[in-house]
């Protein structure tokens, strides 16, 4: 009989993640090294590092990696692999080469990893990425996922924070997955449901970013471990604000159940700490419920994407194609005193 999976890890998928105040207080201790063709680094909080290694070319370089949230090992393989190709994809870039990265218990059986990896391959093959090989070691707890190659161009990268005023805002999969995660840890949730979540994180991110290519995006990011919130205050950064349409996010139907029912996550938490501290509006005039939405760890999320208004619907239209819960959220609007604002 094979163990369970999620009866030996503490945390898993995205909501695994150190926490943004936390994070970003490490970041801001180590040195930059100034380089004219680093066209994107770490000092931004982007989804991925962009190095130009000729006139049209630039290399998209990026890392993710997680313990499961499911106790079936090939799911989360192509749950971990779809998420961590998403960055390239936010990017606007296209992912070609991918290196595995597996931490594994000892004493496991290793027909566990096979499935685990096999999973990752699906994803993998899905998007026609070439497997390059990578690295594993034993560990006390499973953790998967990928080092990821992209290319761009290097006058065509979508930076996660340069939005234009007066764009809208359109997100290409529902939050929720992580308060139906939590409830299904709990032995809470209704198959169906997870199913549901399951159907959403294994989606690749390609199909949207594909639509978004044949418009003049102003920026992009994908919404994982962080929450909506605070992928919003990275985007807006201190040039701007987001006034978002709460009732118009979509979310899986049953995650607000479990919002209401306490299953919360502690990433949640320090979520809703961060953006509280960075400066969110108004979001205290939603339900409970519904607030956790925006503070909700997502894996393997959707995109959030600023394009202008006039190409919004167009954009929207295309993308729902593939990705039907996409909707239009809010819009960038100049700065005011708080950066994201709920109506």
């Amino acid at each position: 009989m094979r163990p369970s999976i999620l009866s030996i890890c503490t945390s898993g998928g995205c909501g695994a993640k150190i926490g943004a105040g936390e994070l970003s207080a490490l970041l801001a201790g180590l040195p930059v090294f100034p380089n004219p063709n680093l066209l994107v680094g770490f000092d931004h909080s982007d989804d991925a590092a962009v190095y130009q290694i000729s006139p049209d070319t630039a290399l998209i370089a990026t890392v993710d990696f997680f313990s499961p949230m499911l106790d079936e090992p090939r799911t989360f393989g192509r749950i971990a692999a779809a998420n961590a190709l998403s960055d390239v994809y936010a990017m606007g870039g296209q992912p070609v080469l991918a290196l595995n990265l597996i931490c594994f218990p000892e004493a496991w059986d290793k027909a566990i990893l096979a499935d685990i990896l096999a999973g990752g391959s699906e994803k993998m093959a899905e998007a026609g990425v070439s497997l390059g090989g990578g690295h594993s070691i034993y560990d006390k707890e499973p953790k998967y996922g990928l080092s990821v190659t992209g290319v761009v161009h290097p006058q065509r990268v979508i930076r996660n924070n340069t939005p234009q005023v007066g764009h809208a805002l359109i997100l290409t999969k529902p939050l929720g997955v992580g308060l139906i995660l939590s409830a299904h840890r709990n032995q809470a949730a209704e198959l169906d449901h997870v199913a549901q979540a399951v159907t959403s994180m294994e989606r690749l991110n390609r199909d949207a970013a594909d639509c978004m290519s044949r418009y003049a995006v102003s920026a992009c990011t994908d919404v994982t471990g962080f929450g909506l919130c605070n992928h919003l205050l990275e985007m807006c950064g201190d040039t701007v604000s987001a006034v978002i349409h709460a009732m118009e996010a979509p979310c899986l139907p049953s995650a607000i159940k479990y919002a209401g029912q306490g299953w919360v996550t502690s990433a949640a938490g320090r979520n809703r700490a961060h953006a509280i501290s960075r400066g969110i509006s108004s979001i205290e005039a939603l339900s409970t419920q519904r607030q956790e939405l925006f503070f909700d760890p997502q894996t393997s999320g959707g995109l959030l994407i600023a394009v202008p208004p006039e190409q919004a619907e167009s954009l929207l239209a295309d993308i729902r194609v593939g990705d039907s819960h996409a909707a239009i959220i809010g819009e960038i609007v100049p700065k005011q005193t708080d950066r994201v604002l709920f109506v």
